[in-house]
């Protein structure tokens, strides 16, 4: 039997998603059995265009079903994470900056199918389509997302959905009342016309094809028709259905780019989809969903998710639920690895941190909270943030929120995802591959040395965490910001010190043996001007003894790197090591 709902107990958005979801599905069927072999599945659903890089943004159309979905597997009932591959959708634009195209050569292929247009070259795949789906399916196997694809091109050409379309050309009428209620109107008092907002996805459908901005259709004197055709001469959708039988579904249609007219008969025809408000409801009643997000552009006032509840009753379906969610943000990109199209990707994202980062962010955010991802230095105070969380529910300290989140991080119903087995601070391990330039040997030197009771043995200890480290170093802080250790000592800066900078070098110098580990040099660097001040090592910092501090950590930094700043003082000096060390601050 499926377990009981969590939601007295569990407090988070998925948990209280999940209950809403099971008791809509009950709703849908009631008296069905919820579990078992004759159990109704429960589906969820998502959608993505891969009309260019797919970016984090459009990672939370996945995570959110993906969560509530793994929540309700968790709990014992069968569901389906349906993804709708848009694949089908117009080439509406050629997107900048990405490499191989040519934005001339494919300018040529605005209005066919995303799965029409060629790849950009010397890419592995043959399509537009697959060249932007691969990586995005690479990105959610790593992050353990379970769903199931559906590729819209092979949807509406093998035929599957032929009787849909029939059926909606067939009710075009009741279509068009439900549309004509949301179609810019002139205000009495011959004010302006009050044009609704248009969300991207019926602009992406309308720009540059004639249609109308919130792709209704094709309307004219011969009536209102839901159905587009892509030409059968240039293979693009700059098509009007000007007539249609109902009893023979003959249809003609022409093409206003090379006046093209071909009759056909639409029962026997697979070159074409219905339009983006008759479409989406449609795959809702097709596959019966029962949740569904929306971003803020399907949501608001008039648009596309709001026209379509009235539309689904029509194809004889339910509106699922769902939430709207909100932007997601990133904070710094140094090297815009996703130069090829402007903004960061899943991959991005999972080439500077581990899949259990990537997911609690997506959970521990309402749907409709904002966040920012981060491609900055922010990035080592949510590793940071993230370790301590880890702590926390090892000692089973953690709110249940905060604990639900983090499972929900982790694992997914049917195992737990890959995890670094000794996870050493990202900080850490940024400024050790940092100041070693990834030398693997000297890395494990200085690794070992972080806690001399427990010494590292290998660097497989440490992954792929490190490798994450690493790869935000090499790709996102600009060279001017590394840190390079210097060859040789200062020695102009050495003889211009006074008796008390040369006493503070020399309090250090003769501790470094005694306190060679992480936690002793931080105790040694934090202590040394303690103890000029004639203060225990172990005491209490005042305001005045940390402005000691400061001045003396800006002096080592300046004899080691030539920089005022720079990584973790006890980091950095075990990575230049202690012979070296001495010749660099030897006064």
């Amino acid at each position: 039997m499926a377990q009981s709902a969590q939601s007295s107990t569990e407090t988070d958005w998925v948990s209280r998603f999940a209950d809403e979801v099971i008791a809509e599905a009950e709703r849908r069927a009631p008296g069905a059995k919820t579990s078992g072999a004759t159990a109704p599945c429960i589906v969820v659903a998502s959608g993505l265009s891969p009309s260019g890089p797919i970016h984090l943004g459009n990672l939370r159309e996945v995570m959110t079903p993906h969560l509530v979905a793994d929540e309700i597997r968790r709990r014992g009932f069968e569901v389906r994470h349906v993804l709708s591959w848009d694949d089908y959708d117009r080439y509406r634009k050629v997107p900048a900056g990405i490499p191989g195209v040519d934005p001339e050569t494919y300018g040529q292929y605005i209005g066919m199918p995303l799965t029409s247009v060629p790849a950009p070259a010397g890419s592995a795949y043959a399509t537009w389509a697959e060249h932007f789906k691969a990586a995005m399916v690479e990105a959610l196997a790593e992050l353990g997302v379970e769903y199931d694809p559906i590729s819209q091109t092979e949807q509406y050409t093998s035929g599957a959905y032929r009787e849909q379309v029939l059926f909606a050309m067939k009710h075009r009428g009741d279509i068009d009342a439900v549309l004509d209620q949301y179609r810019t109107k002139q205000k009495p008092g011959g004010k302006k016309p009050q044009q609704k907002q248009v969300d991207e996805a019926e602009l992406e459908a309308a720009e540059g094809s004639g249609a109308a901005a919130e792709d209704d259709g094709s309307a004219g004197e011969s009536g209102y028709f839901p159905y587009k055709p892509y030409c059968g001469q240039c293979g693009k959708d700059f098509t009007k259905v000007t007539s249609y039988d109902d009893e023979t579904t003959e249809m003609t249609y022409v093409c206003t780019e090379d006046e093209f007219t071909e009759t056909v008969k639409l029962s026997e025809f697979n070159r074409g989809k219905l339009v983006w408000k008759v479409d989406w409801p449609m795959r809702w009643a097709f596959e019966g969903v029962v949740f569904e997000p929306s971003g803020v552009d399907h949501s608001s006032p008039g648009s596309s998710f709001q026209v379509g509840g009235q539309i689904v009753h029509i194809f004889g379906g339910e509106q699922p639920i769902g939430p709207m969610y909100a932007f997601v943000g990133i904070s710094g990109m140094a090297k815009m690895s996703s130069s090829k199209g402007g903004v960061p990707t899943p991959a991005d994202a999972l080439k500077i941190m581990e899949p259990q980062l990537l997911r609690w962010l997506y959970a521990r955010r309402k749907p409709n909270q904002s966040f920012k991802i981060a491609f900055d230095q922010e990035i080592q105070r949510l590793y940071d943030e993230w370790d301590k969380l880890e702590a926390k529910v090892a000692d089973g300290s953690a709110l249940p929120a905060d604990a639900a989140a983090h499972s929900r991080a982790v694992r997914v119903a049917s195992h737990e995802l890959p995890r670094t087995p000794r996870p050493l601070p990202y900080r850490t391990l940024a400024s050790v591959v940092d100041i070693t330039a990834g030398h693997d040997e000297q890395t494990l030197r200085i690794l070992a040395d972080l806690d001399p009771s427990q010494p590292l043995t290998s660097l497989e200890e440490v992954r792929p965490r490190l490798d994450r480290a690493e790869n935000w170093i090499t790709t996102q802080v600009p060279a001017d910001q590394r840190t390079l250790v210097r060859e040789d000592a200062d020695t102009e800066l050495l003889s211009s010190l006074d008796d008390e900078g040369r006493e503070s070098l020399r309090l250090l110098l003769d501790g470094l043996d005694s306190h060679w580990s992480l936690d002793g040099l931080t105790t040694l660097v934090y202590g040394v001007p303690k103890v000029m001040a004639g203060l225990e090592p172990d005491a209490k910092p005042t305001p005045e003894l940390k402005v000691a501090q400061r001045t003396f950590f800006a002096l080592l930094y300046r004899l080691l790197v030539t920089r005022e700043t720079g990584p973790r003082l006890p980091t950095l000096l075990l990575a230049v090591g202690a012979d070296r060390v001495r010749k660099l601050l030897a006064a």
